[in-house]
């Protein structure tokens, strides 16, 4: 039997696969299951600015309220600014109502433990089997109450301020926010910081959000920047937990090369700890090089942000992320802030008086080429002796030049084929080879 809660809380099609009733269940066992030990539980909700956001949120302060837990509704707000203000505002449990980057349709519930951390599995586990547990509804007084956040906003940009002090005067920022929960935090935090910002796709309409815009589609922010002559393009998705980039040039700046100018900049100044930077199986080879060159150890994971926190948490290290963009400071936050991540690149840039496109020239991307294979059972595959004896032959020809991962898809019948390789055409003809020798598996 599947999970309820995958690796970022629980999404679907809102009014479909996530009805109201669905999420009243879900908020309310969430309630019972973090409440407080001693006291009233109070839980902090926000979300993104999709339309079925407004429903949503009322479903879930009602199933909150309904298991006796006060509600602080902090309105629109990225995803790291409510678990910030979790931790902040005393919140025995945060709710998000978002699905990230995923289109208007879709819509989640993420759900914080105290302090704005991310739920351990057996958590989540709980919640889900209280959904339909027998059990004490509360009246009276005992019936939760809810109070609004008038000044979440600037709370959260003054957590950022304070997280970030490098000043960004002289430096012109175009910022993409996809219509979604930044649209208002990302330019006040970037000008409060002394830019000058442009704003591109910060007029939610609730039916906007990451329609070809933001961290997903980066053409529009590319002309931006160059019709704007700006130094640094930023790009958000809908919840603002990821950060891209793109150069005054309109290169692409992915999470990688961020993770990258960022572990540098902290291993010059001995912030790094242990030397070590933490990124998943998926990040480029390309990274893995300059570490390597720059006496910087990487550290591997799992695929998602929750195996790198996790990562990070058990070695006590300083940063760590994914190549889409989601990168994890635990000094300054729980999760991944896409806003954080922004600030700290574009201070880079301000405080070495380099560009971006200089920055990032510590890091070659190697060309990567994945292939999705469907397969009728991907275990099959994974045990397939012709399957390991092709990637040690692809991996034995290319030496450290390149890479081969084969990795299953964690929610279909698909296996993922991913190669690196010195040039396009060899990664793609190892690619071509693996594939077949894969979809013939199964």
């Amino acid at each position: 039997m599947s999970r309820l809660f995958g690796t970022d809380g629980v999404r679907g099609k809102a009014n479909a696969d996530l009805t109201p009733e669905f999420a009243l269940r879900v908020a309310a066992s969430a309630a019972r299951v973090l409440a407080a030990e001693d006291g009233r539980t109070v839980a902090v909700v926000g979300r993104d600015p999709r339309a079925s956001g407004e429903m949503l949120e009322a479903a879930v302060v009602a199933g909150l309220t309904s298991a006796g837990a006060d509600v602080l509704r902090v309105g629109v707000l990225p995803t790291p600014g409510v678990a910030q203000l979790t931790a902040e505002l005393g919140g025995h449990l945060g709710v998000m109502i978002s699905a990230s980057h995923n289109p208007m349709p879709d819509n989640g519930i993420k759900i914080f433990a105290a302090g704005g951390h991310k739920l351990p599995d057996q958590r989540e586990d709980a919640i889900a089997e209280g959904l339909d547990a027998e059990w004490h509804r509360p009246t009276g007084g005992g019936v939760g109450r809810v109070y609004d956040v008038p000044d979440a906003l600037d709370r959260y940009v003054a957590h950022l301020r304070a997280a970030s002090p490098h000043r960004l005067d002289g430096l012109r920022v175009v910022v993409d926010c996809a219509n979604g929960a930044a649209w208002a935090a990302a330019p006040q935090a970037y000008r409060e910081a002394g830019a000058e910002v442009i704003a591109i796709n910060a007029l939610p309409d609730g039916e906007n959000i990451n329609d070809g815009c933001g961290s997903t589609h980066l053409d529009g922010l590319r002309e931006a920047v160059r019709a704007e002559r700006a130094d640094v393009g930023i790009a958000h998705d809908g919840d603002a937990d990821r950060c891209l980039a793109v150069t005054a040039d309109g290169a692409v700046v992915d999470g990688d090369q961020i993770m990258a100018v960022l572990a540098l900049a902290l291993h010059e100044t001995g912030e790094l700890a242990e030397n070590t930077l933490v990124a998943t199986v998926m990040s480029n080879l390309g990274l893995h090089l300059a570490m390597r060159e720059h006496g910087v150890e990487l550290r591997t994971t799992a695929v998602g942000d929750r195996y790198v926190l996790e990562e990070l948490r058990a070695g006590g290290f300083t940063l760590g992320g994914e190549q889409s963009g989601h990168l994890v400071l635990p000094k300054y936050a729980t999760t991944g802030d896409g806003l954080l991540t922004a600030l700290l690149l574009l201070g880079r840039v301000a405080t070495s008086e380099r560009s971006l496109t200089e920055l990032v020239g510590v890091m070659r991307r190697l060309p990567q080429v994945l292939v999705n294979v469907s397969v009728a059972d991907k275990a099959a595959v994974a045990a397939n002796v012709a399957v390991h004896e092709a990637v040690a032959e692809v991996e034995a020809e290319l030496g450290e030049t390149g890479r081969v991962l084969l990795r299953p898809s964690g929610t279909e019948q698909l296996v993922r084929v991913m190669v690196e390789a010195p040039s396009e055409d060899v990664a793609r003809a190892a690619a071509d080879r693996l594939v077949t020798v894969v979809a013939s598996a199964s």
